[in-house]
């Protein structure tokens, strides 16, 4: 029984042996190609950068249809956008004040948006909290009085 079983151990040592060996001769055979992929790479890295995605989300701070141009003030700022005609036509449902979600891309220095997504201002929420103060203003008027 002893036999058999360093007779498996023995084989399956030499087979992972085997198996690294053959690992790591396709390792030296990759870099051979990979001078001709250096070549590329810098054409793909450009590319790359010229098409990532940026996104900002915000409150709108000024829309110009004509000019197709939009500002939005976000986090890290207030962001000056150019828009491509797919977003041209959500441009004229995009009001100042409104929250909006902008994805854009910087091209030749400039910042292109190619998708917009607004939600109107909350003018709802504003008209209610105001009701609510004008409704709780009174009772403290009313207490002063007594």
């Amino acid at each position: 029984m002893k036999k058999v079983i360093a007779i498996i151990v023995s084989a399956l040592f030499v087979l992972s042996v085997a198996g690294l060996s053959f690992g790591a001769d396709e390792k030296k055979a990759a870099p051979a190609p990979a001078p001709e992929k250096k070549e590329a790479a810098p054409a793909k890295a450009e590319k790359k950068a010229s098409a990532k995605v940026k996104q900002v989300t915000g409150e709108v701070v000024a829309v110009d249809a004509a000019a197709k141009t939009l500002t939005i003030k976000g986090k890290k700022g207030e962001v000056a956008l150019s828009v491509d005609e797919k977003a041209a036509a959500k441009l004229a449902d995009v009001k100042v004040g409104d929250k909006a979600t902008v994805k854009y891309k910087e091209m030749d220095g400039k910042n292109v948006a190619s998708s917009i997504t607004a939600k109107k201002a909350a003018a709802k929420k504003a008209e209610k909290k105001a009701a609510a103060k004008k409704e709780a203003a009174p009772a403290p008027k009313a207490e002063e009085k007594k």
